[in-house]
Parts: C-alpha cells; structure tokens; sequence
C-alpha cells in the first residue's frame, strides 16, 4: 500500500497544541506551526482501524494491559534494533519526561548531581532543576561542518565529581546525531567507571534516516546494561503523543518494581484503552508505513538544504541522522535570540524552535519540525526568504 504524505491535514479542529498554543509562546496562532514535535501525518490506518474497532465496542473502562503488549514492544526491538529487553524489566509509563521525574524523585536525592549534554531537548534540565537535583552540563562538540559529537574529555572529568546520573539523548534532539557504537561504549564505560547510572532518553530511535542505526545504549555491553534504564514510546514514531503509551526498561527489576509501585499509589499505571491498541497495532503491523514515512522525511531534510543553498544561505540547516527535526544555524541573519524569534514569527509568519530553549550551544540556531507534507515547508520557507530579502 502507498501511503499519502503530502496530503495536507487541517488540524484547525483537532486540538492541537502546536496550533492552538503557539499564541502562549509566539503570541499569535496565527503563524506556521513547525515547533512542538509531533508530526502533521494522519498515523498508519492500521492503527487508526485498531482504535476505531475499540471505539465501537462502546465500553471504556478500566483497561487490563495484556502480556502481548510487552511482548510486542520486545519484538519490535529485537527486529528493528537488534536488542531484546526482558519484559519483566518493563514498565508503562504516561511519557518519557513523567518517567524521568519519577526516576530522579525515587532513585536520588536532592542536590544530588545529574550530567545532561547540551544542547539538548529542554524537559532534560527542567526535569533536573524542578526536583531540586543539581545540573551538570558537558557541552556538545560542534565541527566546522556543523556536525556533533561528544567532548568525551569533559565528560569524564564531570562524571567523576558525583554524578548521580547521566541523561542521554540517543538518538539526539536537537542536533540530529545517531551515536555510534564506540562513542556509546566510551561514554557508557565512563558512566561504569564512576558509578553514575544512565536515563537513555530512546523515544527517537525509529526515525533512522538515509540509512543510520540505532544502537540501545543497553546493547552496547554487559556492564552498560547494568545500569542504563531505557525510554521509548511509538508516541514520535507513529504520531501517538497524544495518546501516552511510553515504555521504561528498567536496568534491574529492582528499579522496575518500586516505580511500578510508586504508579499504583499515584492510580497511573494503567494505559487508557486506546493506547493500548493503538502500542499493539503500530508495532505488530506498522512497519511498512513506518518504511515508507522515512523515506518521506529523508526527502524532506533533502529539500530543506537544497532550498537554503539556493535561496537562503544566510541558513545552514544541518543533515539530520535521525529524527525529523532539522537543527538550523541562523546565526548569520546577525540578530540576537529575541529578535530572531520576534522576526521569524512578525516577519515571516513562522513559528520554529527556538535554539537557546536547548541550553548551552543552542543560541543563534532554529529547530524545524520536518514531519509535514513539504509544500508546508516551502510555505514557509518562503516566507522566511521573503522576510529577510525585505530587511
């Protein structure tokens, strides 16, 4: 089956955030909305079918999570990645960013130290600062070309002085990065040296672009497994935010456990009654549209540069590895933070991300949300071009 990507949805009536909320931040909804990340994509219509068929049962009640749920997440692993988590170390959890709270509320103590690698997705530090838990930055490595990679130096240095834990963003949001397996190995070897557990941050790992690889942190070794507790959901794969069905691989069943406990006195451990079809549908029979969106979005980043080189080079979009978002440097245009934000959505009618939102590094840069049909993109990169050609 061919499945339609450049058909564009009005999202007008769906009530969504990236529409509806962009005043909040933007001070306007009437803007191109290319900054929260979920997609503009109708998801696959098996999904779509699955909870359909739940709907008309007509019943929505208390919903048992059957062991095929796991079991299904475990296999799409396995296929996908190469890795077979233990489904008796899995946990549901409501998203990625709920489960890292949790995880640093029960597991730490305030003021104890936890490393992040910025730039990175913001929820990392707010996470860290809002439970009282004190944060440790190693900066990313930028190269001439634009591309990251990890000061593993710096890294050791402040693994070493205390750190509780380590959040790692694999495959990476902003920046675009798919690790590779020596770069996780040197930095998980770090994180074993020094006794610092790691939160790997996995939500991404589907989005593997123009042939990259994702490899789970908990791969890498024996002793990495030990102590990394993975994140990953079908939410950023298949369009399903809105439905909260993230999955926690806890490194010991110890872990697993006391957060499981800790969901059950809080009444939050059970999926709602369309996530739990939709999870199941998506991974048991959503890899060809999967399949056939990657190449969509490799096309999309593809268009994205193409069309700066011609027509906007005073940007210098990046060429993602994975995700769909493009990491943008607009440092060039020569305006400070404020008034890069005030003229992208006054000037150009554009709502993007805003690079200093991912701490350290990310001033002077965009992120743009790629996961739309590409006249959308066009739109308002043509409006971004127009609006700079009139300064």
């Amino acid at each position: 089956m061919q499945y339609d990507f450049d058909a564009v949805v009005d999202r007008s009536q769906n009530y969504a955030a990236k529409v509806e909320e962009a005043i909040l931040h933007y001070g306007t909804n009437d803007v191109i909305p290319l900054w929260i990340a979920d997609m503009d994509f109708k998801t696959a219509p098996c999904i779509v079918d699955a909870i359909k068929a739940r709907a008309d049962q007509g019943i929505f009640g208390y919903t048992w999570r059957t062991p095929k749920y796991f079991e299904a997440i475990a296999a799409w692993q396995q296929k996908r990645n190469g890795w077979l988590p233990d489904t008796e170390h899995m946990a549901f959890a409501p998203g990625v960013v709920p489960g890292m709270r949790m995880m640093l509320t029960m597991f730490t103590q305030p003021g104890n130290k936890i490393l992040i690698q910025q730039p990175v997705y913001h929820p990392f530090a707010d996470v860290v600062n809002n439970t009282g838990r004190q944060l440790v930055v190693s900066p990313l490595k930028r190269d001439e070309n634009g591309r990251y990679t990890m000061d593993l130096a710096d890294f050791a240095e402040k693994a070493a002085d205390g750190v509780k834990y380590f959040i790692l963003c694999n495959p990476h949001n902003p920046v675009g990065r798919v690790w590779t397996h020596e770069e996780l190995k040197a930095v998980g070897d770090i994180c074993v040296k020094h006794g610092v557990r790691i939160i790997s941050d996995e939500i991404h790992s589907d989005l593997m672009l123009d042939g990259h690889k994702h490899i789970p942190m908990a791969s890498v070794s024996p002793e990495i497994a030990a102590i990394t507790t993975t994140c990953i959901a079908p939410s950023k794969t298949f369009n399903l935010a809105g439905l909260q069905s993230s999955t926690i691989v806890y490194d010991t069943v110890e872990h697993k456990d006391a957060y499981v406990a800790e969901l059950k006195r809080m009444d939050i451990a059970r999926n709602n009654c369309f996530s739990l079809v939709a999870t199941m549908a998506a991974y048991e029979q959503g890899e060809e549209w999967l399949d056939q969106l990657l190449v969509y979005l490799s096309g999309n980043m593809r268009f994205i540069r193409e069309f700066c080189a011609e027509h906007l080079p005073e940007l210098k979009p990046n060429a993602p590895e994975a995700t769909y978002l493009c990491w943008i440097d607009a440092s060039a245009l020569g305006m400070d933070d404020a008034a890069l934000k005030k003229f992208c959505v006054e000037k150009a009618g554009v709502a993007f991300g805003e690079g200093s939102e991912f701490g350290l590094g990310g001033s002077g840069f965009l992120r743009l949300n790629a996961a739309c049909p590409r006249s959308v993109i066009q739109k308002a990169l043509t409006q971004l071009e127009t609006a700079v050609r009139s300064r």
